[in-house]
């Protein structure tokens, strides 16, 4: 079973200062087989993590649509910020790409859905994601858990790790696969291994974000 990391940042995002050298390091030594490097609207990181281990990298891509965040894997091209969900999609599908639904119903972030919005989508993706590491209240999982678990779809895990240390808290163990439709052909049977990440945690994204804006006054 391979150790997979649905969900995590470099760099490249705005509210993170880990280096791809320094997140596929933390992979190797964590034992995480498979990570999929999920940057906000960039993929420029994850391309970099990739040039170090392209076995272990996957490139990805946590997008904000006009309605909510889109989390995709094996993204070829950038999708660019503020396009319908719809437009998302379907750029994200001519590409091949695995798609999920970032925290679905975690109110506190901006990147949250309406339960409306998130089912007039649903026929068009792969997986919700039914548990994110960062949600502060555990019934913003349990509550994506029991949408998946309704509407008969797939979930995936992940940290949202925006520190590198933060990487591996939770983890889906999926079968061997080889791109996206491998991964399509196997989701179902993923085994969870989840860890909450405590609200100090944020801390890590306030300071990262603060850092950045500093040196570009």
């Amino acid at each position: 079973m391979l150790h997979v990391e649905f969900h995590c940042h470099t760099n490249a995002s705005k509210d993170s200062l880990t280096t791809p050298q320094e997140l596929v390091e933390t992979c190797r030594r964590k034992k995480i087989d498979r990570v999929i490097v999920t940057d906000h609207n960039s993929i420029a990181g994850a391309r970099a993590a990739q040039a170090l281990d392209p076995e272990r990298v996957i490139v990805g891509e946590e997008i904000m649509t006009t309605k909510g965040e889109i989390l995709a894997a094996f993204v070829a091209e950038e999708v660019p910020v503020g396009l319908t969900p719809q437009e998302t999609i379907q750029r994200l599908r001519e590409q091949g790409a695995f798609i999920s639904v970032s925290h679905p119903f975690d109110r506190f972030r901006s990147g949250g859905w309406r339960e409306p919005d998130l089912l007039e989508i649903l026929p068009l993706v792969d997986a919700i994601e039914v548990y994110n590491s960062r949600c502060m209240l555990p019934a913003f999982n349990r509550e994506a858990r029991w949408f998946a678990e309704k509407h008969n779809i797939p979930g995936t895990v992940g940290s949202d790790a925006h520190a590198a240390f933060e990487l591996g808290r939770s983890v889906l163990l999926l079968e061997t696969f080889e791109g996206p439709d491998g991964m399509r052909k196997v989701i179902r049977n993923g085994v969870r291994r989840t860890r909450w990440s405590p609200p100090w945690f944020h801390f890590t994204s306030r300071y990262a974000s603060i850092q950045k804006k500093q040196k570009e006054s």
